[in-house]
């Protein structure tokens, strides 16, 4: 008898901590998920106008996610702009406004656990890429990216996110 008192306590014990185990998994398997705040003093904008304010929310979304941008750019127009991705280097839509170089599409690839890769488009045509990094610690992610405003002038940026 108190063996299977022993063996009950431990499947409980084990149903309890399997729960918010499995929430790290999930977070672990997609480092990007949550809320992150655009640092401006941290970030470096050449070629375009810096946003106000930038926001970036990502909700796993399947084998994916779901990726939204809020904030205020420069000339004070809202930026509320949002994608879904797979990871898989396939294109999707951007719908909303505000995107940089007035990209409407674009596909995301991952390259490990914290990287990522992404072409971004204009009407079916490669206008920018960028490169996503979370750090080892979840806390920051940066973004590389270069590419061409809708007049055709070069845009880079470095910007840096801090998870909230």
């Amino acid at each position: 008898m108190k063996r299977i008192l022993l063996l009950l306590a431990v499947l409980a014990l084990s149903a309890a901590v399997s729960g918010p185990l499995k929430a790290q998994a999930m977070m672990q398997a997609n480092p990007y998920v949550g809320t992150w705040k655009l640092n401006l003093e941290k970030s470096k904008i050449t070629g375009v106008p810096a946003p106000k304010s930038l926001t970036r929310e990502v909700v796993a979304d399947g084998a994916g996610a779901k990726y939204t941008y809020k904030g205020t750019a420069a000339d004070g127009k809202a930026i509320d702009y949002s994608f879904s991705t797979n990871y898989d280097g396939k294109d999707g839509a951007i719908t909303g406004s505000g995107a940089p170089g007035g990209a409407d599409a674009l596909s995301i690839k991952r390259i490990s656990a914290n990287k990522t890769e992404a072409i971004v488009k204009r009407d079916g045509k490669e206008i920018g890429k960028s490169g996503a990094e979370v750090s080892k610690d979840g806390k920051i992610t940066t973004i590389r990216g270069s590419g061409k405003t809708p007049d055709g002038k070069d845009y880079s940026s470095v910007l840096v996110f801090e998870k909230q």
